[in-house]
């Protein structure tokens, strides 16, 4: 893993500035195409006859190819240019995102997920060092706040755009729409980002990079079908998973007993590091995971049209804007308290979450976002200097590739557990609530109900049978909230062993 390089520049001030709005609009529909796919899951489910567990591999693959294209930005920047490198993934990101909406099966749209995350992936870290590279050091301050404003604005605007254009027109046009905005991000960046680091390249290792990448597909490949094959029941599922650790053997081995190794393995044994990095694949799990279950619980349960769910779901990214108010004076006072804090507002959300019945209400949804998303703003940047604050500048390459790898690969592996507990413990429930569905049953035979759950008609089967189905999977949402609160209740006592002071960095 490389490191990119940093060079200062001196550019007049409207070049400046014009730069850093090309650059602030690039990671801005990256953001945006996130957010947006999970508020048009429900819609894209129906229109591609998927079930509930097939429609999370939009958003798992998804996260998969994030995290295994992001360590490679460096590399690529490095070899063929900055410029070069950025108004390229701009293009293939566009193109794949239109792709997208032309997709007719749930496989095609799947792969250009897929290509959409690698493409997609290099855009923050790329834009976050040229931004570092190119204004001088006196304003990296105020440029970072700028730019990282808009980057979460990405998601807010994204959901809120998604869920309108999808009600309005059709889920499709959701993804053609980026386009204009995408053209803008690359003339801007075409015109005023001029060329760097070109030819600086390191040695690359492939056979730690391949070992991982088949480790982590095998994987996650094996999760989201597991619950459709039968777990190992099934001969695909056995083969994916000896795959998945063979290759994972291949590259803890190859990692520790190479000279120059993808990443360093060794830097974990830093402990302030190690927390870090668990800290952050806990962050990864908590932070999407409601965003993908959220969309359709809203819209099959409660019939809530998209443009509503997309507001609600904006919810969260306003909660993150108000955790910027705070989180520098928290952490500047205690490191291991605002992270503590942090996590708390995901168990308080939660606990709220696994409370609510078919009855929830717009402000049941606005406030545990809300709450969520402020949660998710004052972990980040604790998290981030327990993890870094301790390693050595020639390690922060490696760190940040296992940091941002970790994160990604706990929402995408928690989203495939959570979608599936949803499954599985609803088609449980409704099997136990079909056993009371019977002519011996005294309730059914209260008088309120006779006509509209009436077990002597074939109306009042259905009726009933409709009835049971959506409870039954409220139940299995109610579950998968319930881990959701055992994760973030779970992860906090491992704050009491952050060590502090000294060369830490930490404040008590």
């Amino acid at each position: 893993m490389t490191a990119i390089p940093s060079e200062s520049e001196s550019l007049p001030l409207f070049r400046q500035v014009m730069l850093l709005v090309s650059l602030s609009v690039s990671t801005l529909i990256y953001g945006m195409a996130l957010t947006m796919a999970n508020v048009l899951l429900p819609q894209i489910q129906g229109s591609l006859s998927a079930t509930q567990d097939q429609i999370a591999w939009v958003v798992t693959f998804h996260l998969v190819a994030v995290a295994v294209a992001t360590p490679l930005s460096g590399w690529v920047a490095g070899l063929i240019g900055r410029k070069r490198f950025l108004t390229s993934t701009i293009v293939c990101f566009v193109i794949s995102t239109v792709l997208c909406g032309a997709s007719d099966s749930l496989t095609e749209l799947v792969v250009w997920r897929i290509a959409q995350g690698l493409f997609g992936a290099p855009l923050m870290p790329l834009v976050q060092a040229i931004i570092l590279d190119v204004y001088p050091r006196r304003n990296h301050a105020l440029v970072t706040m700028l730019w990282g404003l808009v980057a979460v604005s990405g998601p807010f605007t994204g959901a809120i755009f998604g869920g309108y254009v999808g009600e309005l027109i059709d889920w499709r046009w959701a993804f053609y729409l980026v386009t204009p905005i995408g053209i803008l991000a690359w003339t801007g960046c075409q015109i005023f980002l001029t060329e760097g680091w070109r030819g600086r390249t390191e040695h690359m290792d492939w056979t730690g990079f391949l070992s991982l990448i088949i480790a982590i597909g095998a994987f996650q490949l094996m999760l989201d079908r597991g619950l459709r094959l039968d777990w190992f029941e099934s001969t695909e599922i056995i083969i994916e998973a000896v795959v998945a650790a063979l290759a994972f053997y291949i590259f803890l081995v190859h990692s520790l007993t190479a000279r120059r190794p993808f990443l360093n393995l060794r830097i974990l044994r830093n402990r302030n590091f190690s927390l870090g990095l668990i800290f952050a694949f806990i962050f990864g799990a908590l932070y999407l995971t409601p965003m993908v279950l959220y969309p359709t619980l809203l819209q099959d349960l409660r019939d809530f049209p998209e443009s509503v769910i997309g507001v609600l779901l904006s919810a969260r990214a306003v909660g993150n804007w108000f955790s910027f108010l705070v989180v520098v004076q928290l952490t500047h006072f205690s490191t291991r308290l605002t992270i503590t804090m942090g996590f708390l507002c995901q168990l308080l959300g939660g606990l709220w979450m696994a409370s609510l019945d078919m009855n929830l209400t717009l402000w049941d949804v606005i406030w545990t976002n809300a709450i969520q998303g402020f949660g998710t703003g004052i972990i980040y940047v604790p998290m981030t200097i327990i993890a870094f604050s301790a390693l050595s500048s020639r390690d922060f390459a490696e760190g940040s590739a296992m940091f941002h790898l970790l994160r990604n690969m706990g929402s995408a592996i928690f989203i495939s557990v959570s979608v599936t507990l949803v499954v599985t413990s609803g088609n449980a429930s409704y099997a136990g609530l079909t056993e009371f569905a019977s002519t011996f049953s005294e309730l059914l035979r209260n008088p309120g109900l006779v006509g509209a759950w009436s077990i002597e008609n074939p109306g009042g089967l259905l009726g009933l049978s409709g009835e049971m189905q959506r409870q039954a999977a409220m139940i299995g949402y109610i579950n998968a909230f319930h881990l959701f609160n055992i994760l973030a209740c779970a992860i906090i006592p491992l704050v009491l062993l952050v060590q502090t002071g000294g060369e830490t960095g930490v404040r008590r």
